[in-house]
């Protein structure tokens, strides 16, 4: 195939926006792109309140149905939807004839859904690819991953690849593609007038970004603990938790840990020293800007964490733990720091660190947007993700 040639690429995936959260973040950065490309792009995605069945984003052409909705999928139950499931995938590859088939984490959460996309992919002889967003320990994540005829996986992260090897699928196989921002959105200089005058408790506050989804698997009750440490020596400390509502929440958990950190953030004291919301995309932009000191101390085997180029893209240091792929990021003393997980103390430490010195500050948040520019552009990541398809092709 010559690279001059312009595509017809299907994509697949649980949720989209205004469903929140890193793949739908990462698809609502990478699909536009390949149409600005040249390329045709459709998205196959779940139903989401307030949102058409049919419509165009960013002259990417989206189809919603409720078939792929995850949080209506998980109380229903998958018993008896085989026909529905085979007549929607029919219906939508038929509409667009794509030249490749490329879907999002659909090496877990629903065998017959795969299974039937295998099975038309490979009638029309339409390559299958996967990106890999995420791994699971048990037998659905390793029957799908390598009993799949899939064409090439995407890894997101090397922490990623390095599971899927080990879980035994050919390396060869397999190609890491970190994600990719929207450099002019994530920015040095952000207007954040509206933010602060929606929330005047910014007003003279030194601001820490917890950017992540509200979760104990996210590190907020680690962070939490280390806030009480941080107060002492910054008694008008404020810490930002970006909650959000329109989730894909598979096993209904996200309540039962929003709950649990609430009561802690009353147990300890902490309600003037806490700014808990959901907020916007626009908004998620605008509280970068005025942050001083970004956090992300997951403590789970993070995947990637897009919310690691957002902050070095707005020119902010970040601090993460050391799991997954969060260090191939941010990298100690460069562009932030990387503590142990679970260790609030020297999370404490590394941001009272970083609170006092503005030196500091904005030498680790230059490096880091630099980097980026270098190799987390929207650009790049777009130009990796069609060569896999020309490859394969």
């Amino acid at each position: 195939m010559k690279d001059k040639e312009k595509l017809n690429i299907a994509q697949i995936h649980w949720g989209f926006p205004p469903i929140v959260g890193g793949v739908e973040t990462h698809l609502s950065i990478l699909l536009p792109e390949m149409v600005r490309m040249g390329h045709a792009v459709s998205l196959l995605t779940g139903s989401a309140e307030g949102a058409k069945t049919k419509y165009e984003y960013r002259g990417v052409r989206i189809r919603r149905t409720p078939l792929m909705d995850l949080n209506w999928l998980y109380k229903r139950g998958l018993l008896g939807l085989k026909k529905d499931i085979v007549k929607m995938f029919e219906d939508f590859i038929y509409e667009f004839n794509p030249d490749v088939i490329h879907c999002h984490n659909m090496h877990y959460f629903s065998e017959v859904h795969i299974r039937t996309l295998q099975e038309l992919a490979r009638e029309r002889g339409v390559p299958l690819i996967l990106t890999a967003h995420n791994v699971w320990d048990d037998l659905l994540f390793l029957d799908l991953t390598l009993k799949i005829r899939w064409a090439h996986i995407i890894a997101v992260s090397h922490f990623i690849k390095r599971e899927l090897i080990g879980a035994g699928c050919n390396d060869r196989k397999i190609t890491t593609i970190h994600h990719g921002i929207d450099t002019d959105k994530f920015r040095i200089s952000v207007n954040t007038r509206s933010l602060r005058s929606k929330y005047p408790q910014l007003k003279d506050r030194r601001v820490i970004f917890h950017p992540a989804r509200i979760g104990l698997a996210k590190g907020c009750d680690v962070s939490l603990k280390a806030l009480r440490l941080i107060r002492e020596r910054f008694p008008n400390v404020l810490l930002v938790m970006a909650g959000t509502k329109n989730i894909i929440d598979w096993g209904e958990s996200q309540q039962k840990d929003i709950a649990y950190l609430v009561g802690l953030v009353k147990t300890f004291r902490l309600e003037k020293n806490v700014l808990l919301d959901s907020f916007t995309l626009d908004e998620m932009a605008q509280l970068y800007g005025v942050a001083e000191v970004c956090m992300y101390p997951s403590s789970v085997g993070e995947p990637f964490g897009l919310t690691m180029l957002e902050s070095l893209s707005a020119s902010k240091p970040m601090i993460v733990t050391d799991a997954g792929g969060m260090p191939e990021i941010i990298q100690d003393g460069i562009n932030g720091f990387v503590v142990p997980v679970r260790d609030f103390e020297s999370l404490a430490s590394r941001i009272i660190q970083l609170l006092g010195n503005d030196r500091l500050r904005e030498r680790f948040g230059y490096t880091g947007r630099q980097m980026v520019l270098a190799h987390y552009t929207k650009e790049i990541v777009t130009k990796n993700n069609i060569e896999v398809y020309k490859n394969v092709l």
